[in-house]
């Protein structure tokens, strides 16, 4: 995990510090990354901590505590790769509602980070019931902001 932990770091570090416009140059390369983005900050949080939190895996505090960081890490990662012209090109389960309610994008967004910051809180406490109560918070703006701007 650690290891996935730094090269996930580094990779986005190095894409991150060119600037926005510089980093996709084509608005099916913005699309890939924020599904690759999503796609790894999924595997930790459904995956790695869902799995602790729903007695599907043994709890292992330290493994939370990493997979929250990288979830909170990357929560921070895929609204850039929203803009102009990326909501046709390659496959996207995004909503037309996401470019004409760009508002409410934002304010679930927002949202999920302030959760996601209290997951990692929470999963830094070492406490498995702390955990579970920050994870379903958590859940919940995830899926709140999927049902209005996905199609999965």
């Amino acid at each position: 995990m650690k290891k996935l932990v730094l090269f996930t770091l580094a990779t986005l570090t190095a894409a991150l510090t060119a600037p926005a416009h510089a980093q996709f140059r084509t608005p099916e390369a913005a699309i890939k990354y924020r599904q690759s983005v999503m796609t790894v900050q999924g595997r930790a949080f459904y995956g790695s901590i869902g799995s602790m939190v729903n007695g599907r895996a043994p709890f292992d505090a330290k493994a939370a505590a990493e997979s929250a960081e990288l979830v909170r890490m990357l929560s921070s990662l895929p609204w850039t790769a929203f803009g102009p012209g990326t909501d046709k090109g390659a496959p996207t389960d995004a909503k037309p509602a996401i470019w004409s309610e760009q508002a409410k994008f934002k304010d679930l967004a927002d949202k999920m980070q302030a959760e996601v910051g209290k997951l990692t809180a929470a999963a830094k406490t070492g406490n498995l019931d702390n955990l579970k109560v920050a994870y379903r918070a958590a859940g919940e703006t995830c899926k709140s902001c999927h049902d209005a701007f996905t199609s999965q």
